[in-house]
Order: structure tokens, then sequence, then C-alpha cells
């Protein structure tokens, strides 16, 4: 009983951790719900991304490594570039639900019928971007545990998780956030993502700061429609 408490108190505070920045990411994409981007896509892409966080951390019980830290963290290249497109594009595409389906998956069908859609890929890919801090502690934490205190800290994570999405969720319905996100939302979301995009990418030294200044400026000229 005393390694169950043990267990669960480790998966409560490891989740909390490395996931703070997720609610707040969350909380901007409820925020910017319609009829292009539901709550359940929110959802699904959060479950879908984390899993394979979790996925990718796996290797942890064996002491191993499948994908350096490093080489995650460039995915941080996927919210700058949401980001910077959402900024300089911003009296066209005022709503991050349109930059999802216009700019990383155009490829993707976007029925709301369809579970693999382009809002689902896109926010699975940004958790993913999210989570390179997530891999670099989970790595470690499972290579610690037994078969049976990792399971526990599994289902506290995908619990929690579930906690996190209805707490955003209830808290764009609050009318004070809501009307303050509905009003300006779209000005700070493009600085939210690029300050997430680079922060993932600038904490693990995946690129330094000249190529990183670098692709920033290659995207501004790139993502500027006409």
């Amino acid at each position: 009983m005393n390694d169950l408490l043990i267990s669960i108190i480790t998966g409560v505070v490891t989740f909390i951790a490395t996931n703070i920045d997720d609610l707040v990411i969350l909380l901007v994409f409820f925020a910017q719900v319609d009829d292009n981007l539901q709550p359940w896509q929110i959802v699904l892409g959060q479950y879908l991304g984390f899993t394979i966080l979790v996925i990718l951390s796996l290797p942890g019980l064996l002491s191993g490594l499948i994908i350096p830290t490093n080489w995650i963290s460039l995915l941080g290249l996927i919210p700058l570039s949401i980001g910077i497109s959402s900024l300089v594009n911003q009296e066209k595409d005022t709503n991050l639900s349109a930059e999802i389906n216009t700019e990383i998956t155009p490829f993707a069908s976007s029925s709301q019928s369809n579970f693999l859609n382009s809002q689902i890929y896109t926010i699975a890919l940004i958790t993913i971007a999210n989570g390179s801090d997530n891999i670099s502690v989970y790595i470690p934490l499972f290579s610690t545990n037994k078969l049976d205190s990792f399971l526990v800290i599994i289902v506290v994570f995908f619990l929690l998780l579930s906690v996190w999405c209805y707490t955003a969720y209830k808290l764009t319905h609050q009318k004070q956030i809501a009307n303050f996100l509905t009003n300006y939302g779209s000005y700070f979301v493009p600085f939210v993502l690029m300050g997430l995009g680079v922060v993932i990418i600038y904490q693990n030294q995946a690129l330094s700061p000249i190529k990183l200044l670098g692709i920033c400026l290659c995207l501004l000229v790139l993502m500027k429609k006409n």
C-alpha cells in the first residue's frame, strides 16, 4: 500500500511539473473553438500527442534511448511556424484554427467526422513538441521504477490529462476569461506559440541562437501570404 501511495504521489508531482505549460496551451486552443475546431478534436489531439510522448519515453524502462532529446526539440519549429504565420497574416487569418487547417497539414481532411483530420494532427504535434522536457524527465523516472509502479504512474498521468483538458475547457467558459480571449486572443496567440517554439528549441540547444534567428527570418518571408 505504501508503494502504491508513493507511485501515485510520484505520478501527480511529475505530471504537474512537466505539464503546467500544456494547461496554458490547452486554454489557448479551447478559446479558439468554432465550426473548424471542436473540443473533442483538442482532447483527442492532446491524448494522441501525450501517448506518443509516453511511448518515446518507454526506453527508460530498458535504460536506453531511441530519439535524442535535441531532435525532438526541433519539433518546436511547428508552433513557431504557426505563430509567425498568424502574426504576418493576422489581417487575413486571425483564427488559430484557420492556421491549423492551412499551414501545417493541408493534405488532411477537414471533415469533423474524420478522426485523423488536420486539427487533431496539429494539436498532437504541438503537444509532442512541447513535451521534449517531459521525455527528459520520464526516461529516468521510468528507469528507476518497477513495472507495477510504472503502470500506476501511467494511469495517474492519463487521468490527470483528462483533468487538464476539463480545467482548460471550463476556464474558457468563465465570462471574463472568455471575453478577454475572444477580444484579444488573436493578438497574443501568435506570440504564445512563437515563444513556446523558441523555448522548446533553445532549452535543449537543438539550434544555436544564430541559426534559430535565421530560421525565424526565413519563416517570416515564407509564411507571408500574397
